[in-house]
């Protein structure tokens, strides 16, 4: 399971600093998006900057599990949160599924390492 966690985390990284930096950056797509769902522009940020954020401690998982425990927990919770959004828009499937087969691929890195998570810092 180890050898398919790290390639799980590997491509949640890839994704998430791409969509991440993006959305921070304010690239055009990101911004238009935005403006499509009716969500403010600092709300693009502040997911931009969860993603980058979650992707960061996916990398640390890579040496401290739990990290990549808590990583994958957070963008599992963030694309829920996409799939709600493309829902409330009317979105094609075609528009949602790329964020629904990341959150799923985070959840399943989430078990995965959901028995390291008591190494946490702060967590008993």
């Amino acid at each position: 399971m180890n050898i398919v966690a790290i390639v799980l985390q590997s491509l949640l990284v890839l994704a998430f600093v791409m969509a991440g930096s993006g959305k921070a950056a304010g690239s055009k797509m990101h911004v238009d998006n935005f403006k499509k769902w009716r969500l403010p522009q600092w709300f693009r940020v502040v997911t931009g900057l969860v993603e980058l954020v979650a992707a960061a401690a996916l990398v640390v998982g890579y040496w401290e599990p739990s990290w990549a425990a808590a990583g994958a927990l957070l963008l599992g919770v963030t694309a829920i949160g996409g799939v709600l959004t493309h829902i409330r828009a009317k979105d094609s499937f075609k528009l949602c599924f790329p964020i629904i087969l990341l959150g799923v691929l985070a959840f399943i890195v989430f078990v995965i390492r959901l028995s390291d998570l008591s190494d946490f810092p702060g967590f008993n």
